[in-house]
């Protein structure tokens, strides 16, 4: 990776989940632009790699250690940005998982709150405490939802991660309309699949899921423009536009980057 200063340069941008996978390629994108990143993640030592990467490159990344669902942890480590770097420009609420799957009435209510929580009130969260940083000169915040709760319901199992990017969306339009007179825009991406690690966080509950799977079969490989499963650096270049200021009159939108994926 060689750095380039970028219509980024000098851009503070705080990532959650930035240690693996679209977050990790979102980083890595946005230093190569000038951009400092924060990585805000769980998995410490994941985002110390990432952000060894970055600065061999000659960027400059900072990485905290965030329980992105508690409160506490996200405002202290929003605080720790601002102590740094003075303000923050960009934000991006991408940490997730996929939770357990299984039909609704076999789903306990404690895999439900652990969902939502992990990844629609971590979004309110970054937001919540990055907001205040922001109002002065603008910027702009991306939201990871997916195309499971918004435009493809086939899902099996999926509802209460389904639900919690449904409410991304919903989050991100109200958001949107809220901060447009401080000049903050908030979009969101919708991924299809992409080959990330999301997966190690996936529970599928198989017998249960047998009650509810309809024998449907589909074309090989289920993206119609690539056949294949979407890269995550196909995603950060998405990031980057959303980013930059060549998306400067964009917001309240959702960006589907499925390979069509989701029209089947």
């Amino acid at each position: 990776m060689t750095l380039q200063n970028d219509s980024l340069d000098g851009k503070i941008a705080v990532i959650t989940g930035g240690g693996s996978g679209i977050g990790k390629a979102a980083a890595i994108r946005l230093a190569s632009s000038g951009a400092k990143i924060a990585l805000v993640d769980l998995k410490e030592e994941n985002s110390k790699k990432v952000k060894e990467l970055i600065e061999k490159a000659g960027g400059e990344a900072i990485v905290t250690d965030t329980d992105v669902s508690d409160p506490h942890r996200v405002e202290d480590s929003i605080r720790e940005v601002v102590e740094k770097w003075g303000r923050i420009d960009i934000v991006f609420a991408n940490a997730g998982i996929n939770g357990r799957g299984a039909p609704i009435e076999d789903l306990t209510p404690d895999d439900w709150d652990h969902i939502l929580t992990t990844n629609l009130k971590s979004t309110f969260l970054v937001m919540k405490y990055a907001i205040p940083h922001m109002k002065e000169k603008g910027g702009s915040i991306i939201i990871t939802s997916s195309i499971n709760g918004n435009r493809k319901f086939t899902g099996f199992g999926m509802s209460a991660y389904s639900a919690s990017k449904a409410g991304q969306v919903a989050l991100g339009k109200m958001a949107a309309l809220e901060l447009a007179g401080y000049r903050i825009r908030v979009n969101i991406i919708c991924p299809g699949a992409i080959e990330t690690n999301i997966g190690q966080n996936t529970y599928p509950d198989e017998e249960n899921l047998k009650k509810i799977r309809f024998p449907i079969e589909y074309p090989e490989g289920n993206q119609p423009l690539a056949h294949h499963a979407g890269q995550p650096e196909q995603v950060a270049e998405l990031v980057y536009f959303l980013a930059s200021d060549a998306s400067n009159h964009i917001t309240g939108t959702e960006v589907y980057i499925d390979g069509a994926e989701s029209l089947l």
